[in-house]
Parts: structure tokens; sequence; C-alpha cells
């Protein structure tokens, strides 16, 4: 049997003359509860948050985008074309052009990003469930169609579908010095809305898709494109094909997976996890003090037993063992209590919603919740350290009570 740990629990569970230790303990365990269970909460928001973010962003991201390291635009031709399409993985291949561009629908205007791209894309069918009104299509024989993002539709009051009005897309070209000719300061060109999406507020109020050979012809790239996308056969592994892709287009181009694409954002929210991680872990380690005040006065309390235990032949490694496992079962408590406590919360928000984001145009209602085991051991991890920290002076102080003398 292990003497110190029996010991340990014995002296957690006794009651003790002093109800004022009884009572430092209760709070201890209390605020150690409290602590754990905020921070499985607060890591859940924040995963679920990173999940609702990388849920929606794949929804308009492919797999894998290709731009150029430097440059805005490429030479493109069906060699390129062929060597990508017959790349091991590669299901789909989308070209894209993409630029900013002012439009107009009967007496409003505004400035959005149009996205060329080509028949592919639908064949994705990436944007499938955003649609919202109209039919999901860009091109029909010779004709050309828009797909618009909701908000730009609310602030146009854009009609999908009414073929008598068509936005007036116009393109600023980059103009030379000396021409005065205001015909020649930009291009336009005329299609119809066929579809409306919604996503995220971001994409919604910024983004319509147009055919590539509309906006081939809108900005005069005959055969330059600004990036190309590529959605993966089921099963492959996208760091092997991010790979061969690269071995293909050389050192002039990147290839992005859908982490890549958006890196600043998620690197940022990872920033923003663990910062707060660290701030309720600081609080926790704060509220672990009073394991030091429970153990100091526990080391006083009993220090007739410890003089007793060392003249049966008790060491001086058994005494500061008994007072360190003392510190794990009061944080032991507080933590199981705590994670049970947070794990609780973070299932009923996510079955019946107990918080919710307060919006109506919100993406979804409740607030996103996901726990990870990882979030669990950290924790772990972290009060195990607190303890041990808080715990090891007041065992040292158990130690001196080594002879009946030492107790005047």
């Amino acid at each position: 049997m292990n003497l110190s740990g029996y010991i340990a629990r014995r002296y957690f569970f006794s009651r003790r003359k002093k109800n004022f230790i009884n009572f430092l303990t209760y709070i201890s365990v209390f605020i150690i509860a409290i602590c754990c269970a905020a921070l499985i909460v607060v890591l859940s928001v924040f995963n679920g948050l990173e999940e609702l973010l990388r849920s929606l962003n794949n929804s308009f991201d492919p797999e894998l985008k290709i731009t150029l390291v430097k440059g805005k635009s490429f030479e493109w031709n069906e060699e390129k074309r062929r060597q990508l399409e017959e790349t091991p993985g590669v299901e789909f291949l989308t070209e894209v052009i993409e630029d900013y561009a002012y439009i107009k629908y009967r007496d409003a205007e505004m400035v959005v990003t149009m996205k060329g791209v080509s028949d592919q894309f639908i064949d994705e069918h990436r944007i499938d469930q955003a649609i919202v009104q109209g039919d999901l299509k860009l091109t029909e024989g010779e004709v050309n169609y828009a797909i618009v993002g909701q908000g730009v539709q609310y602030y146009l009051s854009i009609w999908p579908g009414d073929d008598m009005n068509a936005l007036q897309v116009h393109y600023i070209k980059d103009v030379k010095q000396g021409r005065l000719d205001p015909s020649r300061l930009y291009s336009r060109k005329s299609i119809l809305p066929s579809a409306v999406f919604s996503i995220q507020k971001y994409f919604d109020e910024n983004y319509i898709f147009v055919p590539v050979r509309f906006a081939e012809e809108l900005l005069d790239y005959e055969n330059k494109r600004t990036s190309l996308e590529i959605k993966l056969r089921e099963g492959t592994d996208t760091e092997d094909a991010q790979e061969m892709i690269s071995g293909i287009l050389g050192d002039d181009f990147q290839v992005l997976n859908s982490e890549e694409q958006h890196a600043d954002l998620y690197k940022l929210l990872k920033i923003e996890k663990l910062f707060v991680f660290i701030s309720l872990v600081l609080i926790m380690g704060v509220g672990s003090i009073n394991i030091l005040f429970v153990l100091s006065m526990l080391a006083i309390e009993k220090k007739r037993d410890i003089a007793v235990l060392f003249s049966m032949g008790a060491t001086t490694k058994t005494i500061r063992r008994i007072f360190l496992k003392e510190g794990v079962i009061i944080s032991l408590a507080g933590a199981g209590i705590g994670l049970v406590l947070g794990a609780l919360i973070v299932i009923l928000q996510q079955e019946i919603g107990l918080v919710s984001m307060g919006m109506e145009t919100a993406v979804q209602s409740n607030y996103p919740v996901k726990m990870r085991a990882w979030d669990f051991i950290q924790i772990g991890i972290s009060i195990m350290a607190i303890t041990i920290l808080v715990s090891y002076r007041p065992a040292i102080i158990a130690t001196r009570y080594t002879s009946l003398e030492n107790l005047q």
C-alpha cells in the first residue's frame, strides 16, 4: 500500500479540528472547479468558431488554390491545363479571373469583387447549398449569367430571373498618360443575374460570380488568368497533391490549401485562444494559493502526527509526499468537478442552445462550440503544474517537525 497516498486521502476526507481549514479547502476546490469549467467552455467556443469559419470558407474557397508568388496574372494555355488535369488526384480544375469592378443595376451602383470562373465551378457543386434564390447557372448557350451575393442583391435591389434589367459591369482600365478619350477609360458589359447566394456577410456583400469568358472580354485578358482552383478526388492526400502540382508549375507559383488561404485569420484565432487560456490559467493559479494556506495550516495542525511518523521510521521524503499528494487530491477534486461541469455546459449548448448569437442575420442561431480532448489534457497538465508549485513549500514546512522536541 502507498503509505503517503493513504495518509493524504485520510487527511482530505477527515474533519479538521479547525473548521477554518475545512472552509479554505472547500474554497480551493470551488475556485479550481470554476476555473476549469470556464476554461473548457471558453476553449470549446473558440474551437466552435474555428470550425464554423472553416466550414464557411470551405463552401466558398477551393481545396487548392494556385496563384503567382509575385504578380497579378499569368499566361494560361492548353498544355498547362492538360498537365494539371492529368495530375493524380485532381478531379476538377477551375480557371479564375478575379478583380474589382463597378456595377450598376437600374439606379443603384456599387463596387464589388468580380470573380470570373469556368464551367467546372458549377460541376464542383461548391455553393449549391448556399443558393437562396434563382437558378444556379453561369451560361446558357451564348448568354452569360451572374450569381450575386445576398448583400449585393439587397443593396442593388436585384431580382434574379428578370431578363428586362441587366447588370452593367464596368472595369477601369490602366489608361496611359495623355489619353483624354473617356471611352478608353473603362470597358463595360451587361450580364443577367441568375441566382443569389448566402454564405457569410463578407462574401455576400462583396462578391459576384460571372463566366470566365465574360471576365476575359471585360478585362481584355485574352489567355491570362489570376488564379486556378482545384478540387481533389475523395481520399486524395492534400499535401501530396500540393507537392506534385508545385513540381509541375515551378517556383513562380504557390499552391495553397484551405487553411493557408486564410492563414492570418486562423493564426489570429489561435493567438486569441492562447491568450485567453493563459489568462484563465493565471487566475486559476492565483486561486490555487488557497491550497498553500490549507497545507501550511494542515502541517501545523498535524505536527504531532508527523513527529510520530518520524519516530516510526518515516523519512523526510515520505512526509513531503504526503503533503504534495494532499495538494494533488484537492486539485483533482476541483478539476474533476470543473471539467464535468464545463463538459455538461458545452453539451447543453450543442443540444439546446443556452446562449444565442443574438443576431437574426447570424449564420447559426446559437454560439458554436466543440470539445477537444487536447483541451482537457492541457488543463490537466496546467493544474498539476500549479499544484506542485503551491504545495512544495508547505511540504518543506511539514518536514521541520521531525521530533517531539520540535513541536514547542
